[in-house]
């Protein structure tokens, strides 16, 4: 099959927009393997929860709802709460930019907080569709491939050794604060944490979902605000 040099352009340059974040997802991969195996879990099994839910921060918790027993109801509800911000990304996921339903479908399972946020630092319309799923292919296999070997590595690691579920959360804050850096728009994060505060207090069981629900619906004001002003 033969791949045009533009291609191959957007595939390279999807592969320098993903390194730096990659970097990040390798210690989280490891860190993944290695507590998949001190929860009792044979080495193979972090492969298969890697390809079959591939959603991150649901993995982690995947593994404390299969070891107690939860049922599939109840994980779905959990799921659908914990990854309920990935309907907002899918708003402004560049998907369209992408040819060919498989190649679509790949990109909507593909869709994680890293990939989301390496394509919206750049602007709207200007990622090829060969650029986007190297991003998003790279992000799984810098995932899975690692997740794979701190699994095998985590078999000879001390049980006591603790603290491998705070890669992911470390993570966040590091993709937070680069988007920060490339747009330093205050009022953003100010609104974002006085949303989660508020939800907190007020709907403890469901402060994620109606903290992201506002805070969408505030994105859009402003967004209308700012359109109707610029005309």
């Amino acid at each position: 099959m033969h791949v045009s040099r533009e291609t191959w352009r957007e595939v390279r340059a999807g592969v320098a927009d993903t390194w730096t974040v990659g970097l990040g997802l390798i210690p989280l991969g490891l860190a993944f393997g290695m507590l998949m195996v001190q929860s009792g879990y044979a080495w193979w099994w972090t492969p298969v929860f890697s390809v079959v839910i591939y959603a991150g921060s649901m993995e982690f918790l995947a593994i404390s709802l299969v070891s107690a027993g939860i049922g599939p109801l109840s994980a779905a509800v959990t799921g659908l709460m914990v990854n309920f911000r990935h309907i907002f990304y899918g708003l402004t996921f560049p998907r369209e930019a992408i040819r060919g339903r498989a190649g679509r479908a790949y990109s909507t399972y593909a869709l994680t907080d890293e990939s989301y946020a390496v394509a919206s630092s750049h602007p709207p319309g200007s990622l090829g569709g060969a650029r986007v799923l190297t991003i998003q292919a790279l992000c799984q296999a810098l995932w899975v491939l690692p997740g794979i070997v701190g699994a095998l590595v985590g078999q000879i690691i001390p049980p006591d050794v603790t603290g491998m579920e705070f890669a992911l959360t470390a993570l966040f804050i590091v993709l937070g604060w680069e988007a920060f850096r490339n747009n330093r728009d205050v009022f953003l994060p100010a609104v974002a944490a006085a949303l989660v505060v508020a939800s907190a207090v007020l709907v403890p069981e469901q402060m994620l979902m109606v903290a992201l629900v506002l805070y969408f619906l505030i994105l859009v004001l402003r967004f209308r605000r700012g359109a109707g002003q610029g005309s």
